[in-house]
C-alpha cells in the first residue's frame, strides 16, 4: 500500500507534541512533500510550519512550493528575510524574482548585509551568462595545507556549504589551482602533499561566458560541480549538476517556444495581455508573409483560369514541401545545438539535406504522378478549362504535380537547412527560424515552382 505522506505530515502538525519534536519528525520527510502541504495552508498555518521548521529547512521547503510569491506574502517580512538569507545566493535570487518590487525591496532591506552582497555578486551578470547561474556554496583549501588541516577545513566549511564532493584548491588570492575529490582527500595519508593528489587541469568556466556557448561542455563533463572563475582565474562560484539540468530544460523550453512562433516561453498562469505580447510579433511577420503568398498566387491567375484541375492538387505539393523543410530545420537546429560547426560541416549538411529532399521528393513525386494520372483517367476530366480528357494533357498535368513535388521538397529541405545556419551566422538564435516561419517561406517557394511549371508546360506565359 502506498504511503500517504501528506496525511502523515498533517498528523504530526496536529499532534500535541512539542515544537522541537514536531520539527525533528518533519525533517524526516522530503522538502517536496512538506511543500505540498504548505500549498494548501492558510496564512496562519504557513507562519506556524515555517517557524517549526526553522530558517534553513524552511528555505529548502520554500523552493518546492508551487507559488513562492503567495507563500512569502503570507509570512512576516522579517521571517521571510531570515529564510531567504539562509539560502544559497542563487536560490535566494530565484525566490526574490517571484516577488513584487515593493515586497522585494522591503525584504532585502531586512536581510543580512553579507547575504545581500552574495546576491549582488551573482545578479551583476546578465541572464544569458553562466555567472548568473552560479552559487557561492563550495569548499576551498590551500595548496600548502596538510591533509589533516585540509580535512579540518572541509569539516568546518561543510556546516555552511553542502557541495562537498569536489574540494577546490586556491592560493591566498583565490586563484583556482586545482580540484580534489572528497574521496581522494579522505584516503590520503597524512604526509601527502595536497598538490600531489589534486587535479591541476580541471575544467573551469569564465563567468561572462554565454550559457549557450558552454552548456554542451557542461553536460558532456557531467561533474557534480563546475568551478566558475573571473578573468583573473579567481574562483568566484560553482555550478552544480542540478543547475545544469535546469539550464538545459530552460534552453529546451525556450527553443520549443521559438519553434512554435513565440518570442518567449509562455507560462500557464500569465495574463491574456502577456500571452498576446509574446505571440503577436511573429504573427505579424507571418501575416506579412501571408500577403506575399497571396500576391504570389494572384500572379498566376491566368494559369488557374486555364488549368483549374491542378488547383485540386496544390495542397499536396505545399504540405509535403512544408513537411520536408520542417524535418531539415529540426535536424539542423539539433546539429547546431550539439556541435561547433565548421564551414566544411555546413556545406556537408546543406548538400546532405538537398540529397535527402531530392530522393524523398523523387519517391513521392513518382507516386503522386501515378495517382493523379489514374484519377484523371478514371474521372475522364480534362486538364485544360472546357477541354475533354486526352492522354497528352493528362500526362502533362500529372507531370506538373510529380515534378513540382520533387523540386519543392528538394528546395524546401535546403531552405530548412540554410535558414537556421544563416541566423546563426548573423548571431541570432537559430531556433527563431520557427516552424511557422519555415512553412510559410516554403509555401511561397512551392507555389512559384508549382504554378510556374504549369504555365511553362502549357505555354501560358
Amino acid at each position: 500500500m502506498e504511503r500517504d505522506y501528506q496525511a502523515e505530515i498533517k498528523e504530526i502538525l496536529d499532534s500535541e507534541l512539542p515544537e522541537e519534536k514536531k520539527r525533528e519528525k518533519l525533517l524526516q520527510y522530503h522538502e517536496s512533500d512538506i511543500a505540498d502541504i504548505i500549498d494548501e495552508m492558510d496564512e496562519n498555518e504557513r507562519k506556524e510550519i515555517f517557524r517549526i521548521l526553522g530558517t534553513e529547512a524552511a528555505g529548502d521547503v520554500l523552493l518546492h512550493t508551487d507559488d513562492i510569491g503567495d507563500v512569502v506574502s503570507d509570512l512576516k517580512p522579517d521571517q521571510a528575510a531570515d529564510i531567504i538569507e539562509s539560502m544559497d545566493a542563487d536560490d535566494a535570487i530565484d525566490v526574490l524574482e517571484e516577488l513584487e518590487d515593493e515586497q522585494k525591496e522591503q525584504i532585502v532591506a531586512l536581510m543580512d548585509k553579507e547575504a545581500v552582497n552574495d546576491i549582488k555578486d551573482i545578479i551583476k551578470f546578465d541572464d544569458d551568462m553562466i555567472g548568473s547561474e552560479m552559487t557561492n556554496n563550495y569548499i576551498t583549501i590551500f595548496e600548502t595545507d596538510s591533509v589533516k588541516a585540509a580535512m579540518k577545513k572541509v569539516i568546518d566549511q561543510a556546516a555552511e556549504n553542502d557541495n562537498v564532493s569536489n574540494i577546490y584548491v586556491v592560493d591566498n588570492q583565490d586563484h583556482l589551482l586545482g580540484v580534489i575529490e572528497l574521496r581522494d582527500l579522505i584516503i590520503a595519508r597524512n604526509g601527502t602533499d595536497i598538490k600531489d593528489i589534486m587535479k591541476h587541469n580541471y575544467p573551469s568556466f569564465l563567468a561572462t561566458t554565454k550559457i549557450e556557448d558552454c552548456i554542451e561542455d557542461l553536460k558532456e563533463y557531467a561533474m557534480d560541480t563546475y568551478p566558475i572563475v573571473d578573468e583573473n582565474n579567481c574562483l568566484i562560484g560553482v555550478i552544480t549538476q542540478d543547475d545544469v539540468t535546469e539550464i538545459s530544460n530552460a534552453e529546451m523550453q525556450e527553443d520549443y517556444a521559438k519553434l512554435a512562433g513565440l518570442t518567449k516561453e509562455e507560462e500557464v498562469g500569465e495574463s491574456v495581455f502577456q500571452s498576446v505580447k509574446k505571440r503577436i510579433p511573429w504573427l505579424l511577420v507571418l501575416l506579412v508573409l501571408g500577403f506575399v503568398q497571396s500576391f504570389t498566387m494572384s500572379g498566376f491567375e491566368a494559369v488557374v483560369a486555364a488549368l483549374p484541375i491542378i488547383v485540386f492538387f496544390q495542397t499536396i505539393v505545399l504540405d509535403m514541401a512544408g513537411n520536408s523543410g520542417t524535418q531539415s530545420l529540426a535536424v539542423t537546429i539539433r546539429l547546431i545545438s550539439t556541435n561547433e560547426i565548421s564551414k566544411k560541416q555546413v556545406v556537408k549538411a546543406i548538400f546532405k539535406e538537398l540529397r535527402v529532399g531530392f530522393i524523398n521528393g523523387l519517391i513521392l513525386g513518382i507516386l503522386s504522378f501515378s495517382f493523379v494520372l489514374l484519377y484523371l483517367f478514371i474521372t475522364k476530366n480534362g486538364v485544360l478549362q472546357g477541354a475533354d480528357f486526352d492522354w497528352g494533357n493528362a500526362l502533362k498535368g500529372s507531370g506538373i504535380v510529380g515534378i513540382a513535388l520533387l523540386t519543392a521538397m528538394a528546395v524546401s529541405s535546403m531552405i530548412g537547412t540554410i535558414m537556421p545556419l544563416f541566423f546563426m551566422k548573423i548571431h541570432v538564435d537559430p531556433a527563431v527560424a520557427s516552424g511557422p516561419f519555415i512553412t510559410t517561406i516554403n509555401d511561397i517557394t512551392a507555389l512559384l515552382i508549382y504554378y510556374g511549371l504549369a504555365g511553362l508546360l502549357f505555354s501560358l506565359f
